[in-house]
């Protein structure tokens, strides 16, 4: 299930990347709200990091630690979400799985179903890593895999069929 997609690498001296991490910014202003329809839909679905992940796959971990870093700060000040005492560890997060995403994308210039799944478990992985370190607690993060699976899978699949039929 490899696919052929065109991948960008966008730099911070090019105004693409500026306008296309304004657009995800904004997509993820309007993603969460449709997820908080459902009962603990933030938690579950993770929507902030289907767009992230996305947008650092196809046009570069510049673009899309940019998005990373304003999506939850933009949501916080406009909507109050999230909460300000977990701004800090999903930005983190969302950091991590920008770079990891980007720098995946880089090397290996394709989209693949078990590379997807590799880039979001390791994301996953050294994200959790530093929430452990910033919080000291457990719960968060085995709730991240407990009741946020259907997240990561919708992450996996999202992405790939987003990164696959979008030129």
């Amino acid at each position: 299930m490899e696919t052929t997609a065109r991948l960008y690498t966008l730099n911070f001296d090019e105004v693409k990347t500026y306008l296309w991490a304004t657009v995800f910014v904004a997509c993820n202003l309007v993603l969460p709200q449709v997820f908080h329809l459902i009962p603990q839909g933030g938690i579950i679905f993770s929507p902030l990091s289907l767009v992230i992940l996305v947008g650092a796959y196809k046009f570069g971990w510049k673009t899309g630690l940019l998005a990373a870093v304003l999506s939850p700060l933009v949501n916080h000040l406009i909507t109050g979400m999230p909460a300000w005492d977990v701004l800090q560890v999903m930005t983190l997060k969302l950091a991590v799985l920008a770079l990891v995403a980007g720098l995946a994308a880089q090397h290996f210039k394709t989209v693949s179903l078990p590379l997807l799944i590799g880039v979001v478990l390791v994301s996953k992985a050294i994200g959790c890593l530093g929430e452990l370190l910033l919080t000291g607690g457990i719960e968060a993060t085995i709730a991240d895999f407990t009741i946020g699976w259907p997240g990561l899978l919708l992450q996996v699949i999202g992405a790939w069929l987003i990164l696959k039929f979008v030129h």
